[in-house]
């Protein structure tokens, strides 16, 4: 019993939308048009994409890009530009989750060995906004972005002009942030710092070429090239073959949660007095829904809830990724990094809340005024 209250308050989204499919069942009896309430391509995508990142930070290739760029630092400002930025470049291409999974733990370990520990709360939380506003940017940087980029049919060229400014925007406001740092200039004890260093074994050196060229294959079935199904059996077959333990690693909590909205999502859309009143009330305010319905849900339930009540993709895109700002459950990444900064200094943790929440409102207010700037409604 204790597992199961256990996995429930791990898996509350989860458990959530499995609740609600279920409840959803009452009013559409279940058939095998279920089956074609189911983005199969999203989820395939997805898949792939996660065991691929897995693999790649099981053999440390993102930690010795963090090495590699930390060699060059020699003042506090630098190390908090370095920590930050990785998150919010590499989120980009390896998404929000999997970037706080590999540099929050990093952060707080070199942080320790520069003796700058006192900085800690305030260095995470910057990486938790850096990771959630740098994977705006691009279809695979968060599962939202994926699915919706889908849904909508964008072309990357049409999907990174709709998300660039906003994400150029809080760049810049990372960066001012920057300032604030107490004894930006103070130097560093550097040795401390490169002795995080590692050599590739050839079996590292071996997966990491692999999971690139997947990684590569994988773009293209974002781009369309390729179907689907080919690269996840490619993946999938090649994984067991060099590393099976990855495949027990991914978070397959999050593909069933996408399964169960799909699901009650599908089936609302088939009580039209559901469907009326849901569309009455998106239409026109996509991204103020986006935004509101995030801090209850958090940002990949709402794009999938609120997807199927608009067309208008550009607004309900732009909502959901500035709905992952404000309270903490809005982008469940968040959560992770919350809960590794409260592992390791549990008497912090109301310091953190605070100081989250706070840069996390105002980061969503100047977005939100650069968006009705851009002439989306509020």
């Amino acid at each position: 019993m204790r597992k199961v209250v256990d996995f429930c308050k791990k898996e509350i989204v989860l458990v959530a939308a499995f609740v609600l499919a279920v409840i959803s069942c009452f009013f559409v009896k279940p058939s095998l048009a279920y089956i074609d309430y189911i983005d199969w391509r999203v989820l395939g995508i997805l898949l792939a994409l996660m065991i691929i990142m897995e693999g790649l930070k099981e053999n440390g290739l993102f930690a010795s890009i963090g090495n590699a760029l930390l060699k060059k630092t020699k003042k506090v400002w630098q190390l908090c530009a370095v920590l930050v930025f990785l998150c919010f470049f590499l989120g980009m291409f390896i998404t929000n989750d999997v970037a706080l999974i590999t540099f929050v733990p990093f952060a707080i370990y070199v942080l320790k060995q520069s003796h700058k520990e006192e900085l800690a709360a305030f260095i995470i939380v910057l990486q938790t906004l850096a990771a959630n506003l740098g994977s705006m940017l691009t279809p695979i940087g968060n599962p939202q972005n994926l699915y919706l980029y889908q849904l909508g049919g964008y072309t990357m060229g049409e999907f990174l002009k709709v998300m660039l400014p906003v994400t150029v925007a809080s760049g810049v406001m990372l960066i001012l942030c920057l300032f604030f740092i107490p004894g930006k200039m103070q130097k560093l004890e550097q040795e401390n710092i490169s002795r995080n260093n590692k050599d590739f074994t050839k079996k590292e050196k071996r997966n990491i070429g692999v999971y690139l060229v997947l990684f590569v294959l994988a773009l293209s079935v974002v781009l369309r090239l390729i179907p689907y199904y080919i690269v996840l059996g490619i993946v999938v077959l090649l994984v067991l073959i060099l590393e099976r333990k990855i495949l027990k690693q991914v978070d397959y909590c999050l593909l069933l949660t996408f399964i169960c909205f799909f699901i009650f999502i599908g089936n609302l859309g088939n009580l039209p007095v559901f469907k009326e009143t849901l569309e009455g009330l998106v239409t026109g305010r996509e991204l103020l829904a986006g935004v509101i319905s995030s801090q209850v849900v958090s940002n990949v339930p709402a794009s999938l809830l609120l997807s199927s009540f608009t067309t208008d993709y550009n607004a309900l895109l732009t909502g959901v990724n500035l709905g992952g700002l404000g309270t903490l459950i809005a982008s469940m990444a968040s959560l992770i990094s919350y809960k590794q900064f409260a592992n390791t200094y549990n008497t912090e943790k109301g310091k953190y809340f605070r100081l989250f929440t706070g840069l996390s409102l105002l980061f969503l207010a100047v977005l939100l005024v650069l968006a009705k700037i851009q002439g989306y409604s509020l």
